[in-house]
């Protein structure tokens, strides 16, 4: 099996460096790069499998180089961990809504990074993985989620969703009716503690209601269920 590559963008050499040795030391293929334009040269020129980016670089900055590669058609769906001093709330959410899988603020420990990036390989393995027991369509109203295809339709338009947006649609829909807390959602999906940052849960929620909700103010699919977390709702069965 080929080995997963994964370009890492920062620069700080000591940081490029520790990230570097330990993902090696993990089985991936490691790709460095000081700067936004490099990393862009090495992402067109390679076949990039994840990025891990650091938000403060010289000239192009974390969050543009991610909208640059998301333009890439081949990596509209390729996960990004962003890797950053800042911690904020605001950037935090900023670097999730960008579709970004995680984001890790420094300093970090070598054994949390190498946790997270496992997991999000982990969660993609899993999704491409053809399960029996999971119907091949989920319809609910005018939602058509395709299991299969790994595709979604609106009214019968393609939706692009990220592969944790479309894990996160599938699961609550597959548990049509039940309730799931934010904790549950995050054990579930990104498959390791978070410690606590269930800020997460509501931003992919939120992205994905401005994606299949036709008023994401007032949602018919994906309900929010006050004190308990978030459930899935077919509208159509009301009608």
């Amino acid at each position: 099996m080929a080995k997963k590559k994964i370009l890492v963008v920062d620069d700080d050499p000591a940081i490029l460096e520790l990230v570097g040795y330990n993902l090696s030391k993990e089985g991936y293929e490691v790709l460095k790069a000081y700067d936004g334009e490099e990393a862009l040269k090495i992402a067109n020129d390679e076949d990039v499998d994840m990025f891990i980016v650091d938000i403060m670089l010289p000239g192009i900055d974390g969050f543009e180089l991610v909208r640059k590669i998301r333009a890439i058609e081949k990596y509209k769906n390729t996960p990004v961990i962003f890797l950053s001093a800042k911690g904020e709330e605001f950037d935090k959410v900023l670097g999730l809504e960008l579709g970004a899988d995680d984001y890790i603020t420094k300093p970090f420990s070598v054994r949390e990074l190498l946790a997270r990036v496992k997991a999000v390989f982990r969660r993609l393995s899993a999704a491409t993985q053809s399960k029996e027991e999971r119907p091949k369509k989920i319809i609910a109203r005018d939602l058509e989620i395709d299991v299969e295809k790994y595709e979604v339709k609106v009214r019968g338009k393609k939706v692009n969703l990220t592969p944790l947006e479309f894990e996160l649609l599938r699961f609550l829909a597959e548990n049509e009716g039940k309730v799931f807390s934010r904790d549950v959602l995050l054990d579930k999906l990104w498959g390791y503690d978070y410690y606590g940052d269930t800020r997460t849960v509501d931003v992919h929620i939120r992205r994905l209601r401005t994606k299949i909700e036709e008023d994401p103010s007032n949602p018919k699919y994906i309900i929010t269920v006050r004190g308990k977390g978030y459930k899935f709702r077919d509208p159509g069965k009301e009608d």
